[in-house]
């Protein structure tokens, strides 16, 4: 799963992030290929004041499409915790059914929290240690703030922080693609047939 910031400071980032997302969309369309004995699936959600939207829900690599200027629009605030917390409980709901499901969620913002209305802080940091404790895997990746610090407030020891311009971002999405590849490749050699990663 990736989270993704729509918030209006994003779009001097706009066409980078699209360009950049679209080639780990690339990437995980490739997993199939190159890991035939795994299922591979993501999920992409975007938020801003106006709203937290779910661009692709559990999609198969196979079925992955891209993302465009309609589907990816930066606009309002930055309400953080609550696509924290409504994307990560969403996603365990739907893996209920899964004994052997591996799960990678990357957060990708350029600021802090400041428009969250049903989660906090606190809430967020419980909800990803409690899913930490289940074996999932989760990334920070900011800009123009403290991100290690606000990476470890949400008990995130995983971070990566860009500069808002096109190579910089292009380059924190080449460390995602990196980061996508290892953890196919780890849960591959450690895991059985019957393997279900879901990023």
């Amino acid at each position: 799963m990736i989270i993704l910031d729509e918030s209006g400071s994003m779009t001097e980032i706009k066409a980078a992030t699209i360009r950049g997302f679209n080639e780990v969309a690339q990437t995980i369309r490739g997993f199939e290929k190159d890991f035939p004995d795994q299922q591979h699936f993501i999920s992409l959600v975007t938020f801003n004041g106006k709203s937290i939207k779910t661009i692709l829900d559990q999609a198969k690599a196979s079925e992955l499409h891209e993302i465009n200027e309609e589907t990816y629009q930066p606009d309002s605030f930055t309400p953080l915790y609550d696509a924290i917390g409504l994307s990560v409980l969403k996603l365990d709901k739907q893996l209920s059914g899964y004994e052997n499901a591996n799960v990678m969620v990357t957060i990708i913002t350029d600021g802090e929290e400041n428009a969250s209305s049903e989660f906090t802080g606190a809430m967020a940091k419980k909800i990803i240690a409690d899913h930490e404790s289940k074996g999932w895997k989760f990334s920070y990746i900011g800009a123009n703030h403290d991100v290690e610090k606000v990476a470890k407030s949400l008990s995130i020891s995983n971070s990566f922080e860009f500069t808002c311009n096109d190579e910089s971002v292009m380059a924190m999405f080449e460390h995602e693609k990196i980061n996508r590849i290892m953890f196919a490749m780890g849960n591959f050699e450690k895991r059985d047939k019957s393997i279900l990663n879901t990023d």
